[in-house]
């Protein structure tokens, strides 16, 4: 029988595009359980042009889960947090990721630009659900009633395929986090890899012929190893790679009570 909490599964998959040309995935993701029915969860996608795009995605990924389990491992409890509370935290922890960029491109000799990538960060409780995001991607959440809720979505720039990354000096301004207070029953959060998969666009409503069996399928599944490979082939079949040919990043989560 499952416990109580937070159940996961994520993957990160290469896509058609990078594979051809032998490149690496410059996806990356890091999730992690933090105190009593919290989860953090960020997404990542480097690039394309960013020679250490890779790098940068998963150094990226990592310091702002880092940063949001420090702050929320403090005695203050989350539950007592305002949405002004949890939009200065994801900032911060945001602003966080950026340093860490600057830090290993000044350690490897390089501009930061070369590990240029976009950030969704997400902070999950039973109560609410607070998200940030750095250009592309896009964080759905489920209530209580069912209902698909985009909490961030995709920002539509005046060009095609332009996008603001966590390397720019103008990312940390451009952040208006998002805060939802309810009862969470699932979680999505993706890379842009997905968005037309996933999401109407340019509207940016989840779709949820994508999103609902996908949820169905992890509040069934018993085992979180299973269900992690489950996602991962999902995410590199045939089916999918007709609509994407981009490397495509997952991280779906259900509350279980």
């Amino acid at each position: 029988m499952k416990s109580r909490g937070w159940h996961v599964a994520a993957a990160s998959v290469r896509g058609a595009g990078h594979e051809k040309l032998g490149m690496p995935c410059q996806d990356a993701h890091q999730w992690e359980a933090v105190g009593e029915g919290i989860l953090v969860v960020a997404v990542t996608d480097g690039a394309g042009s960013a020679p250490l795009a890779d790098a940068g995605a998963s150094l990226a990924a990592r310091a702002a889960v880092e940063h949001v389990r420090e702050r929320l491992s403090s005695p203050t409890p989350a539950s007592g947090l305002d949405d002004e509370a949890w939009a200065g935290l994801l900032r911060e922890c945001a602003a966080c990721a950026q340093k860490a960029l600057e830090t290993e491109a000044a350690a490897r000799g390089v501009p930061p630009q070369d590990l240029a990538t976009t950030l969704s960060l997400v902070a999950a409780t039973p109560e609410v659900v607070a998200a940030v995001q750095v250009g592309d991607g896009a964080v759905v959440v489920t209530g209580a009633d069912g209902c698909l809720h985009a909490l961030v979505r995709p920002v539509v720039g005046e060009y095609l395929n332009e996008t603001t990354f966590l390397t720019s000096k103008e990312a940390l301004a451009t952040l208006h986090p998002a805060i939802w207070r309810g009862q969470p029953r699932h979680l999505a959060v993706f890379s842009d890899g997905l968005q037309m998969a996933a999401l109407r666009m340019p509207s940016g409503e989840p779709h949820p012929g994508f999103f609902t069996p996908l949820f169905e399928f992890l509040q069934g599944q018993p085992d979180p190893g299973q269900a992690t490979q489950a996602l991962a082939a999902f995410l590199g079949s045939e089916r999918l790679r007709e609509r994407t040919d981009d490397d495509v990043t997952l991280v779906l989560a259900t509350w279980l009570e």
